[in-house]
């Protein structure tokens, strides 16, 4: 009977799904987006700091107001945006993947409510995710 109670515990601890948070954001499919040849498209350098700067800023965020967070952003893809030398196919890769971020960026500012600023955080985060998947320096 002991041994019966004993297994019966381990297969409910093991049939118990996994209530850990994710830590790793996964990429999002962006309709349009694709790699060059499979490989990654080469973006300029300040398009990959700005890039990385939106990334850093979505990771270590600890406000509650998306104006401030969308502000801090914003000042990222202006960046981008002033300092792009891009041309060609990369360079049209790079507005399909842009303008969904620069949406969920203009959207972040207008949030009041914490629970929508970590939805639109994740999202953008996916975003942000999705640009490394296509794009190096």
């Amino acid at each position: 009977m002991k041994n019966s109670f004993i297994v019966f515990l381990l297969v409910l601890a093991f049939s118990c799904k996994n209530e850990t948070t994710k830590t790793d954001i996964q990429a999002l499919k962006v309709e349009g987006l694709s790699l060059n040849n499979n490989e990654k498209w080469i973006a300029n350098e300040e398009t990959h700091i700005g890039m990385n700067r939106i990334d850093s800023i979505l990771k270590t965020n600890t406000t509650s107001n998306g104006k401030i967070l969308g502000d801090a952003l914003s000042k990222q893809t202006s960046y981008i945006i002033k300092s792009c030398d891009m041309t060609g196919e990369a360079h049209n890769q790079l507005h399909v993947i842009l303008i969904p971020i620069l949406e969920e960026i203009t959207a972040i500012k207008d949030v009041e409510d914490i629970s929508t600023l970590k939805k639109k955080k994740t999202t953008l985060m996916g975003l942000t995710a999705t640009y490394f998947d296509h794009f190096k320096n």
